[in-house]
């Protein structure tokens, strides 16, 4: 289970952007996290994500309460989130070429044996060529760099899978592909998934439920998915 209670988060002393806020996602479980820009929406997914230290709040995985954040959380924990975020120029060194950018996971654990095997397999599941391996961020599209993001946030085969925001900046046929290798991933490993996003169709008709933000700052309301 990926659990935070009562959560409170922001970025400046005394103005948090998340109060008080709780989200359940069970093993399996596909969740869609839906408000508008600037709720807090994306700031509870980095808490989620162990990438935010909440100001308040108990987060925890698989029933472990987490008590460091980012590099300080245990590897396990840290390797058992996967994370795709909603602009993947802010998020992929310019430098690399894709087989890097979706390797480097890999090399961080010391798990750079893995490497080939786990290419083979996500390259086509994300939609990427072989001859996009060799290209570096500046010299794909936008499309194909957050496919790359994806194999990396999928290459140390997570538990959990949070994607913030991770089509907004595409079209629609690319948004399908990009889902459909996410479910595809969900149904052969039984990972839970929270989506967050603004598009209340994309989002309930991906997830088994939403959770809406009804109000910035203030706690989520739930509906059906």
């Amino acid at each position: 289970m990926l659990e935070l209670h009562r959560v409170t988060a922001g970025y400046e002393p005394r103005s948090p952007v998340v109060r008080d806020a709780d989200l359940t996602v069970a093993p399996g479980e596909s969740v869609g996290l839906l408000g508008p820009s600037g709720c807090g929406k994306s700031t509870l997914a980095r808490v989620a994500a162990l990438l935010h230290r909440p100001d308040a709040g108990r987060v925890l995985v698989d029933g472990t309460e987490i008590r460091a954040w980012r590099h300080r959380a245990p590897r396990a924990l840290r390797t058992s989130l996967g994370v795709v975020f909603q602009q993947p120029r802010l998020s992929a060194d310019p430098r690399l070429r894709l087989a890097d950018l979706i390797a480097e996971p890999l090399r961080a654990t010391g798990r750079r044996d893995l490497l080939p095997e786990r290419l083979a397999a996500l390259v086509p599941a994300v939609g990427l060529t072989e001859d996009l391996l060799a290209r570096r961020p500046h010299e794909v599209s936008d499309g194909q760099l957050q496919r790359a993001c994806l194999a990396r946030a999928l290459v140390l085969r997570p538990r959990w899978l949070i994607c913030d925001e991770m089509t907004a900046m595409l079209d629609a046929s690319t948004t399908a592909a990009l889902v459909a290798a996410v479910e595809s991933y969900r149904a052969e490993s039984g990972a839970g998934l929270l989506a967050v996003g603004h598009d209340r169709v994309l989002l309930e008709r991906w997830c088994d439920r939403t959770v809406e933000w009804a109000e910035c700052a203030r706690g989520p309301g739930e509906n059906a998915g």
